[in-house]
């Protein structure tokens, strides 16, 4: 009995032992195993990691180029301003501590400890979370430790110094050197120049880390800045540097890629000309009681833009450290839209200024001649156009009126030199619509064609962002807009530049243009040359042909003769400038309605936009001018005197 006892206890004694022995493997197995995975199989990624936790990249933002006016006068730098990050991996582990470094930012730089609700009641920014210290530094601390934190940029001077001579009691706090964007001309050019921002989120696949942009950077959004941020950018240094344990900086690991600065623009604008036009528009503009206004100048033989005014302004410095809600809400708000330039994204009916277009259609179809004669009725300046589908029942007739039927007179038999001359309205209705019995014209097919080729209807193509292509209508556009059909009456009215045309400024402008050098359409452009950091110029200005309007020399010469006519003895003749300088030019007095004291107790438009177009000198001509004031009543009275002004001074006349 015992023996059988003591066999059993050998037995189970032995298999505990086995079992022992088999663990102890077994644990030796995994042990080995563990150090294999670790050391063989991941030790480059833990390597990589514990490099990581020692070293940083750096990356140091490219000056970004600059911009001159053809003079060499700068409009744009570079002002060094601070920002303010933090290295959540680089604090203290010690809560209290943590605490203490939040709390003393917190007061330094004025920001919150806790998320709230930015208390701005205007849109875009209302409802916008501020994200507080406390939160922005655990989000890093548990999802991207090493990752820096931007927490203020634009950061005071006094401040940035302060924390930098307190960096031993403030780990994991950084003070970087960046720039912002002084412009300083200001209002006068910041719609030429615009300004930058912020990247948008919905602008992240253009702007991303493909294209070397980061999250916090900031891009072009408007103006020259947004059309050249290529160009004006330059391209980021890159820096690895070891660290010690508070995140600071013991030496550079490798060698670093130096920061390439952006190139600079030198402009066509002549900033002593854009000063000058801006005064006497902003002069005319107040006296007209006028919520706009726009005036441009340019070379009719390059495209070259010298001056080009939109009223009213801003400052784009306001954009440079990143713009208040209530500033953007009272920009944003504003009826009169200081935000838009109005010379390129403002549409307006062109009025008599667009009488360029159907004169030179004209002469170059066959539908009149240099002598062809038109009646103007001299005791009405009205003519009846018979009803489509009872010519012969004159109660249906419709009643088309010269812009002298209101003071009970007309032009009498007129040529087409005279038409342009006097502005005669009964003349266009006639050589665009035609006349039963009298005169086929163009019809709106052939209107359209030759608005389209002098580039009514779709952008200029000058280097700005934003242009609007304006409006030419058509049969379609009026069916689907309307639900109506198209009638004589729609083409009398495009024909004076009045009904559903819509036309920007720069249009207009550029129009007065290819009549003047003989009917070359160039490209505006406000980019005189693009040059490096050394000066060396990359790339050159160069005319832009865009086309050749289809129209022969001869026929653009009746339709400048016109024009000089306009001035000699027609609608500019109180230009008053014969004695220093001979000037062509075009009024334009053009109705629209948009508020409901727009009309008279019998239905008549009562306000009226002003218009003026010349070019000069005439003979050999040299500038465009183009005036618009919105609102402004009569070109001749309104605008003309504006532009007189800027080609006194242009020919330095005084």
């Amino acid at each position: 009995m015992l023996t059988t006892t003591l066999k059993r206890l050998q037995t189970t004694s032995l298999r505990r032992i086995a079992v022992l022995q088999i663990g102890f493997v077994a644990f030796l197995a995994f042990l080995g195993w563990r150090l294999w995975q670790l050391n063989i199989v991941a030790g480059s990624q833990y390597t990589e990691m514990a490099r990581q936790n020692r070293t940083r990249l750096i990356t140091t933002t490219a000056s970004r180029g600059v911009m001159y006016d053809r003079t060499g006068v700068l409009l744009v730098r570079n002002v060094p301003r601070f920002k303010v990050l933090i290295i959540p991996a680089y604090f203290p582990d010690d809560r209290e501590a943590q605490e203490a470094i939040l709390q003393h930012l917190h007061e330094l730089l004025d920001l919150p400890l806790v998320s709230d609700l930015a208390p701005s009641p205007y849109p875009p920014f209302q409802g916008q979370v501020r994200k507080g210290l406390r939160d922005l530094f655990r989000e890093g601390w548990y999802y991207a430790p090493y990752e820096p934190i931007v927490l203020k940029t634009g950061v005071s001077p006094e401040v940035a110094f302060q924390i930098e001579a307190s960096h031993l009691d403030l780990p994991g706090v950084l003070v970087q050197v960046d720039t912002a964007r002084e412009y300083l001309t200001g209002p006068l050019t910041a719609h030429i120049l615009g300004y930058m921002g912020a990247i948008p989120s919905a602008w992240t696949d253009t702007y991303g880390p493909a294209q070397g942009y980061d999250p916090q950077d900031r891009i072009g959004l408007s103006g020259l800045e947004y059309s050249y941020e290529q160009e004006l950018r330059g391209s980021k240094g890159r820096e690895t540097i070891e660290v010690d344990v508070a995140g600071r900086k013991m030496r550079t690991v490798g060698q670093p890629i130096l920061p390439q600065p952006g190139h600079s623009l030198i402009l066509t604008l002549d900033l002593d000309l854009q000063r000058y036009v801006e005064n006497v528009l902003d002069q005319a503009m107040r006296q007209a009681r006028s919520g706009s206004a726009v005036a441009i100048v340019s070379n009719v033989n390059s495209g070259e833009i010298l001056a080009m005014v939109t009223l009213p302004t801003f400052d784009n410095n306001l954009f440079a450290e990143g713009i208040s809600a209530k500033d953007f809400n009272r920009l944003n708000t504003d009826p009169n839209h200081p935000l838009l330039n109005h010379a390129i994204g403002g549409v307006y009916p062109p009025g008599s200024t667009f009488k360029l277009v159907p004169a030179s259609a004209a002469l170059q179809e066959g539908v009149v001649g240099r002598w062809t004669l038109i009646n103007c009725p001299a005791d009405s300046g009205t003519i009846w156009l018979p009803n489509e589908y009872y010519p012969d029942n004159p109660q249906l007739a419709q009643p088309f009126y010269c812009w002298t039927a209101p003071y009970h007179y007309g032009h009498g038999r007129l040529d087409i030199v005279s038409a342009i001359a006097y502005s005669c309205d009964i003349y266009f209705y006639t050589i665009s619509g035609g006349f039963p019995k009298l005169m086929q014209g163009l019809g709106l097919d052939r209107l359209t064609q030759y608005a389209q080729a002098f580039g009514y209807g779709s952008p200029t193509g000058i280097d700005l962002p934003a242009e609007a292509p304006g409006l030419i209508p058509s049969v379609a556009w009026k069916r689907r807009t309307f639900g109506e059909r198209w009638t004589t009456g729609d083409t009398y009215n495009m024909g004076i530049g009045q009904g559903h045309l819509l036309v920007t400024p720069l249009q207009v402008h550029n129009a007065t243009a290819t009549v003047a050098n003989g009917g070359t359409v160039y490209q505006p452009q406000l980019v005189y040359q693009i040059v490096d950091a050394e000066g060396n110029v990359v790339r050159d200005f160069k005319p832009i042909i865009t086309r050749q309007v289809p129209v022969e020399k001869e026929y653009l010469q009746l339709v400048r003769e016109g024009m000089r006519n306009a001035v000699t003895r027609g609608t500019a003749i109180g230009l008053g400038l014969d004695g220093q300088i001979k000037v062509a030019a075009k009024t334009g007095t053009a109705e629209y309605c948009d508020n409901p004291n727009c009309r008279d107790d019998k239905g008549r438009i009562l306000t009226s936009h002003a218009w003026f177009t010349a070019f000069a000198p005439y003979e050999n001509p040299e500038i465009a001018v183009t005036v618009f004031v919105y609102g402004g009543g009569e070109g001749a009275l309104t605008a003309m005197p504006v532009a007189r002004e800027i080609i006194r001074y242009y020919f330095q006349l005084y």
